[in-house]
């Protein structure tokens, strides 16, 4: 198949058949190499389908083609189910559509791109929802759910993907379109009558599962019913034990083979979906902490009896890991010291004394037993906080420094609850004898743990352990009667070891099920049956190096640059829609392209870093390509539960980049600007009028819709020194480039209201860097960075003395980028320093809170307000500060608007390259915000947020300090 790679030709035949998007340039190729799995294997190219017909246009040419085509939606399989040689076909871009909706039936049409909280949401105002729920629930696609028969936290009470779909659209192996349903006997009988290739797809399958020793296989090898997650190999079960085998009225429909299929028998590209009514308002978690694995076992049992709606396990690596992300200590604050385990018992109920009865009655049970040595219990707004921690459990895995992290191999083994107990001491026995350690997490009440050896996939002792744990583990399940997958699917993790569970004349069986439905082996080849050892295609090579970068950032803390982006373990939580929230990641929002997600661009960054041959890999295009569309806004940082820092890595990668091919003029110019202004200051009537013309803004790349901020005729620094002396308590004012030189008068401003709050105020006088660090010139950062750290040693009279900044991203460079950038002693001053560096939010709520400002002093005007905070504030601090100010004033009505960035980040939205993707942000949420309130006032710390405003919405959006100052008595 491979001889397709660069035949031009082929590929533009398939272009000129669909309406969707064809990629087959490198830069995709090595984007799609990898999902969410330790495998990879680039594959031919990507394509977007936009709908059935060009999904039917794809498998022709494919089947003329004789190439491959591999399914694909949000891509956090776990088993390397949507690896492989061929083309991807990526449904989640363009197919991802809520079509019907009959809420007395209680059923729902979709295409398979829709993900699963977005259904929610829509789904909330019928009072439904659907089941299943991931734990990637924020940017999984229903496709893939129905792909891997996905079950999630609540599978004791909801089952899995496979009982809520009713019928699926699909297209066949030979472009044929086919409609899955529901069948009674006779309606099947009649199936298997027709001449078409359906038809043979029913008569093959009838004659295939008739027989009498498939039958005595599948009733003898398949788990017993106890194991509700029973997800290896082909769901045979599910069809044998129907009307149209066995005498009874369970109807035949094949929806119950393609869940779990991994996309291997037939191409979805529309299903229909039972959905139940929302679940009780009361519910509760009982938090129960143990001192080991084997007595959370015992716990789980107990709780079972209660009838909970879920029971999850977390284990002590998953809560340090937590602890590591900002988002996840705030939200792991329930758990005491470090317990071994913790026990996560919901319940739920229509009335909350019965509710309470339960949680007592279950408390009591466990106090009896003595398992446990800490209990609590969660109610109302703070369960979700509890999820949304197990949630991120596989992702705050990537914060494991080094090489050694815990893998995905026997992650998804499931066992009867009852044999739990044994089967997790064989386990951790096993590792034991292999002196290695494992992570243990996930759904306990079904049987199913994610069990995670820690083991270097780069060194050929711990790849030949990976292969060994793995068929140990697989015999293991066989001799509980469990099943090697419960959910994750077996893709080529598993694919290999079917045989130890079933037997290898089942498997076989599986082998034909496979042709019947796909003849040519078009379909998802190498997954469940006939995969290649489950030890190749890993995405590292045996005794792989890790090569070593001289980089101007810190990176050590992440043992290097290469590795800092490995932490990326591809869950793709970075695929969040503007509909869940968040500030991740703002051009995936708008584009809905994979390649513009923190995931594809760490991707390419280990790509290419780790297989370049140039001397300089940096220079490769397919870095520049993958991080041009960065914003920078640092949401990655803290939203990503791995910590990835993609703006940390773009300004290094940028740096490396410019130290071979050098600094391109225009990233200069604008790298410079606040050295120019400054040092140009008295031509500022020549420089405003100059910068807007249309061959100066062509020149240096500006959009020619954007007016570039206008530089004052007094720098507030001058205003500044001709204001008299104040009394009160000194505090050191941050006059950065944009209060200095651009946003005079809201500098002035806040000079004002503090001298009125009682406050003497200095002058910190600094070049910030922060253009030179979005434009990646961190050498000269730096430089800023130790003179602004040395003058701020020198200012601060005493350790109380606050550093007020106005604009949040030259602040937070104080106690973000500058400790990064620093060396020695001069970085320790930094970190010692941090802490004094307030944004103005955050001095003003910490005097608030002093009792130094009072509502007093401010009017009782009744006003509605709507906040904007800006995305690195967000995302380092969060906007509880921000929102707090304005809660603050009497009788004001604050409105956050749930907008990520805004769209500009510094000169990002300016660049005309960049212009339509800027505004097509802003157009997502924070814009149609502001024009349903046309009546409020809007509020924005950042500057940059202020003109994206402006020129969005034509509303001059007030810094805090200008509204603060306004309602001043």
């Amino acid at each position: 198949m491979n001889k397709y790679k660069t035949n031009k030709t082929i590929f533009s035949l398939l272009q000129d058949a669909i309406e969707g998007d064809l990629h087959v340039d490198d830069l995709h190729k090595t984007i799609y190499a990898t999902d969410a799995s330790v495998y990879r294997e680039v594959p031919l190219g990507v394509v977007y389908p936009k709908s059935s017909d060009d999904v039917v246009q794809i498998v022709q040419w494919a089947n003329e083609q004789k190439v491959a085509l591999i399914p694909r939606a949000g891509g956090t399989s776990l088993a390397g189910q949507v690896v492989g040689n061929g083309l991807i076909v990526d449904c989640s871009k363009y197919m991802n559509n809520i079509l019907e909706i009959n809420p007395e039936k209680q059923w729902i049409r979709i295409q398979p791109g829709v993900v699963l909280d977005e259904l929610n949401l829509f789904l909330a105002d019928y009072g439904l929802f659907f089941g299943p729920e991931t734990s990637t629930s924020t940017h999984c696609n229903l496709g893939g759910m129905f792909g891997n028969n996905s079950c999630g936290t609540h599978s004791i009470q909801y089952g899995s993907t496979r009982e809520h779909v009713l019928s699926a659209n699909v297209v066949l192996s030979n472009g044929d379109k086919a409609t899955f349903n529901e069948q009674s006997a006779q309606d099947f009988k009649q199936k298997c009558e027709q001449s078409s290739f359906e038809g043979n797809i029913y008569n093959s399958t009838y004659q295939l599962l008739k027989h009498p020793r498939t039958q005595e296989l599948v009733i003898k090898n398949y788990p017993p019913t106890s194991v509700i997650r029973r997800n290896t190999g082909y769901a045979l079960d599910f069809l044998v034990n129907t009307s149209a085998f066995a005498n009874n009225n369970e109807n035949f429909n094949f929806c119950k083979l393609l869940a779990g299929s991994e996309g291997t028998l037939a191409f979805t590209t529309e299903l229909t979906l039972n959905v139940v009514p929302l679940p009780p308002k009361h519910k509760a978690v009982v938090c129960v902490q143990h001192n080991s694995i084997a007595e959370t076992c015992q716990a789980n049992l107990v709780a079972l009896s209660f009838n909970p709606t879920a029971v999850e396990l977390m284990d002590d690596v998953i809560i340090k890991m937590a602890r590591q992300n900002p988002i996840q200590r705030e939200q792991s604050k329930f758990i005491q010291g470090l317990p071994k385990a913790v026990l996560l018992v919901e319940f739920m109920h229509h009335d909350s004394e019965e509710l309470q009865q339960t949680i007592d009655a279950f408390i009591a049970e466990i106090e009896a037993k003595q398992l446990s040595h800490y209990h609590c219990t969660l109610y109302g707004p703070d369960v979700s906080k509890v999820w949304n921690l197990r949630k991120a459990g596989l992702g705050v895995l990537g914060n494991m420094a080094g090489d050694k992290k815990p893998v995905a191999l026997i992650e998804d083994t499931a066992v009867d609850p009852q044999v739990l107990p044994q089967y997790i001491a064989e386990v951790e026995e096993m590792m034991a004898n292999y002196h290695k350690d494992c992570v243990f997490y996930a759904h306990i009440s079904a049987g199913e743990l994610h069990l995670r050896p820690v083991l270097n996939l780069k060194e050929e002792k711990d790849r030949e352990l990976f292969r060994t744990i793995g068929e140990e583990s697989a015999k293991l399940v066989a001799k509980h009667n469990g099943s090697i997958s419960g959910e994750h699917g077996d893709g080529r993790l598993r694919g290999e070891f079917i045989p130890i569970q079933y037997g290898q004349e089942l498997y076989g069986i599986f082998q034909q099920m496979k042709a019947i439905f796909d003849p040519n082996n078009l379909f998802n080849p190498n997954k469940i049956v006939d995969t290649p050892p489950m030890d190749e295609y890993l995405r590292y090579e045996p005794n792989q190096e890790t090569k070593e970068f001289k980089t101007y950032y810190d990176f050590s803390s992440d043992l290097g640059f290469l590795r800092a982006t490995e932490k990326c373990n591809g869950v793709g939580y970075c695929r969040k829609s503007e509909k869940i929230g968040g500030t991740m990641c703002p051009s995936y929002q708008a584009s809905r392209n994979e390649k513009d997600t923190t995931r594809a661009r760490a991707n390419v960054l280990r790509e290419v870093l780790t297989r370049s041959n140039l001397e300089n890999p940096f220079t490769d295009e397919r870095i520049a390509d993958a991080l041009d569309l960065c914003l920078s806004c640092k949401g990655c940082k803290t939203e990503c539960p791995s910590n990835v820092d993609m703006a940390k890595l773009k300004a290094e990668a940028l740096q490396q980049r410019y130290l071979t091919e050098g600094v391109p003029l225009k990233t200069k110019l604008i790298a410079e600007s606040p050295i120019h202004i400054r040092n140009y200051h008295k031509l500022h009537p020549l420089i405003n009028f100059a910068l807007n013309t249309p061959i100066a803004k062509h020149f240096m790349g500006i959009a020619k819709q954007r007016k570039l901020p206008k530089v004052q005729s007094q720098t507030f620094n001058q205003w500044a020194k001709q204001q008299p002396k104040q009394t009160g308590k000194t505090v050191l004012l941050l006059n950065d480039e944009f209060s200095n030189f651009y946003d005079v008068d809201i500098a002035k401003t806040a000079y004002q209201l503090l001298n009125k709050l009682g406050y003497q105020i200095e002058l910190l006088n600094v070049t910030s860097a922060r253009t030179h660090l979005s434009k990646g010139l961190l050498w000269k950062a730096k430089g800023f960075a130790e003179i602004n750290i040395k003058k701020l040693a020198q200012k601060l009279p005493t350790a109380t003395t606050p550093l007020i900044g106005l604009e949040p991203s030259t602040i937070l460079a104080f106690r973000d980028e500058y400790i990064d950038l620093l060396e020695g002693d001069l970085k320790q001053q930094a970190k010692q320093l941090a802490d004094n560096c307030l944004t103005f939010e955050e001095f003003f709520n910490h005097e608030v809170n002093n009792g130094t400002i009072s509502q007093e002093q401010f009017k009782a005007e009744p006003t509605t307000v709507l906040v904007h905070g800006h995305c690195q504030q967000k995302a380092l601090i969060g906007n509880n500060d921000l929102l707090a100010l304005c809660q603050f004033l009497p009788h004001a009505q604050v409105i956050e608007i749930p907008s990520g960035c805004c769209g500009m980040a510094g000169s990002f939205g300016y660049e005309a390259h960049h212009y339509d993707l800027s505004m097509a942000i802003g157009e997502l949420v924070l814009f149609p915000a502001i024009r349903e309130n046309q009546h409020a006032i809007v509020v924005a710390p950042g500057t940059s947020c202020r003109h994206q405003i402006h020129d969005g919405v034509q509303t001059k959006a007030l810094h805090p300090a200008e509204l603060l100052y306004q309602q001043l008595k």
